[in-house]
């Protein structure tokens, strides 16, 4: 099916690539550490940057890690059930996750456009804009909305005893 192969291949490039930003953030908590330590310069922005990284780091990772099968699972009963029955039990759980994920875009859209409306900032002392970040996790719940649609595919198909192409994880 194009859609998911689409989905999954967009989603593993974004995750892929947004893995490297946990070295970026290591660096801006390096470089703060180091200019408060040996030059008594501490840089009010740092911790701030690396709160924003943080955030758009798991945002825009969470659909990867879905598809990776990579959220912690509560396994008492799945493994001792039949592939067809985890299948069954995944695609109305995805359901759930899919009325959540809808529920927090239609905030992160709300909240993303009262930001850039009246330029909310933060209310720190180096008050930065939180529209970008706002913008970046938005975009996060999109893509783990669509990755939670394209697993439902999969599991759909699964019970059905069918595989798609291009199927990772799970």
């Amino acid at each position: 099916m194009l859609y998911v192969r689409w989905v999954d291949a967009f989603n593993r490039v974004v995750g892929r690539l947004i893995m490297f930003l946990i070295f970026v953030m290591i660096g801006v908590l390096l470089f703060s550490s180091v200019a408060r330590t040996a030059f008594n310069s501490p840089l009010i922005w740092s911790i701030e940057v690396s709160q924003f990284m943080m955030a758009a780091y798991y945002m825009l990772g969470g659909a990867y890690a879905m598809q990776m099968g990579a959220h912690v699972r509560m396994d008492l009963f799945y493994s001792r059930w039949s592939d067809r029955t985890r299948a069954i039990v995944d695609a109305l759980t995805i359901v759930l996750l899919l009325v959540f994920l809808g529920a927090l875009l239609v905030g992160g859209i709300s909240s993303t456009e009262y930001a850039l409306r009246y330029g909310e900032k933060s209310y720190t002392s180096w008050a930065p804009p939180l529209a970008p970040i706002k913008i970046i996790m938005t975009f996060g719940v999109l893509l783990m909305l669509l990755q939670s649609v394209s697993i439902l595919f999969k599991d759909i198909a699964r019970a059905r005893g069918v595989s798609l192409e291009g199927e990772t994880g799970q």
